[in-house]
């Protein structure tokens, strides 16, 4: 990964963006596509679409990657100052007490700490269960007059770590989910471009909300209008103790991107996935997905009417947490399978199934 790929990508994930917050990143995508992009526009909801023109007539291509994160949110603060709090998509509360976290207030990043009572003041009873996140508190190590002047109720927070590389080619961070599909998807316009473009449109997405129900593809599918439409996201990997790969499939971190199948998929856009990986002499994975995905792939595949659908995944460890792992050649990987296989569209291929 080139230096300055890589500055983008931690900037990507250090810059806080929970649901329903994701302006900031929005613009550092629409800086980094500023000199690429034929056009960019930012819809209401806040999902970015920067397109690069086709230089014939051929399919247009949309990929779609989240840009929220999952954290949480200020309901509450105590005559003392604390801070009560309830989830932004799905936080697990048992990896919360004890954690160091960002307060990110209109005035600035505030630091605090998830409180609990120590373990000697826990009833023995109550040890064996988890604490529920309504009975946590956010400690700023402030008095309440000064937390009540800078925090406002719907102040949003985030695991208070950041991007690092550890191991042999892995990297650690909170919210791969899903700003590392934001990073492959504008480095996939920086190669199509750098190859003298793609016959059809390519339009990169970064969708809003997709934490809470996938909010901002179903808008974006509707408003870009694609022929055909990839989500890029995080899938689970199985390559740790205590994952039943029998149930789960075997997803491996560093043997590449994780392609889709099942009717949630374009059959033909499934297919031209693989060719495009095995052409280029890529490692690549196949995951099962028998129903729906919980994807923004789940609202473009049924926006309008119809659209022939794909999902590229990369391969993560704890997903959620603030410890987030995968490989960081996955990504490099993902961004060449995608830049061939919308390279390899022309007019002549047809998505309707069996014909």
């Amino acid at each position: 990964m080139a230096k300055v790929d890589k500055k983008f990508l931690k900037s990507l994930l250090e810059t806080p963006s929970v649901t329903g917050t994701e302006a900031k990143v929005a613009s550092l995508l629409r800086e980094r596509l500023a000199s690429v992009a034929s056009e960019i526009e930012t819809d209401v909801m806040g999902s970015v679409h920067a397109k690069l023109e086709g230089t014939a007539k051929a399919p247009s291509v949309m990929i779609a990657a989240h840009m929220d994160e999952v954290g949480l949110m200020v309901t509450y603060i105590s005559p003392e100052g604390f801070l009560s709090v309830s989830s932004v998509g799905g936080v697990d509360a048992a990896i919360l007490p004890g954690m160091r976290v960002d307060v990110h207030t209109e005035s600035g990043t505030l630091r605090g700490v998830v409180g609990r009572k120590p373990i000697h003041l826990i009833e023995p009873d109550e040890r064996k269960s988890v604490t529920p996140i309504h009975n946590l508190v956010i400690d700023l190590g402030m008095p309440a007059k000064k937390v009540k002047k800078l925090v406002r109720i719907g102040d949003t927070i985030t695991y208070g770590v950041g991007f690092e590389k550890f191991g042999k080619g892995m990297a650690v961070s909170r919210g791969f989910d899903d700003k590392m599909g934001v990073y492959i998807a504008a480095r996939v316009m920086e190669e199509v471009a750098k190859a003298g473009g793609a016959q059809g449109d390519y339009i990169c997405v970064g969708t809003v909300q997709e934490e809470i129900g996938l909010r901002g593809a179903e808008t974006s599918a509707y408003g870009v209008h694609p022929d055909v439409g990839i989500a890029l996201d995080v899938t689970h990997a199985t390559d740790y103790p205590g994952i039943d790969q029998s149930r789960y499939g075997k997803i491996v971190c560093g043997q590449g991107p994780v392609i889709a199948r099942g009717p949630n998929i374009n059959p033909v856009v499934f297919e031209r996935l693989v060719a495009a990986a095995e052409a280029e002499g890529i490692k690549y994975q196949i995951e099962a997905e028998p129903g729906v995905t919980g994807t923004d792939a789940a609202k473009i595949q049924t926006s309008r009417g119809g659209k022939a659908c794909g999902l590229v995944s990369v391969a993560l460890r704890y997903m959620h947490t603030p410890t987030e792992v995968l490989a960081l050649s996955d990504l490099e990987d993902t961004v060449a399978l995608l830049t061939r296989f919308i390279l390899d569209l022309d007019d002549d291929v047809s998505f309707v199934p069996g014909v």
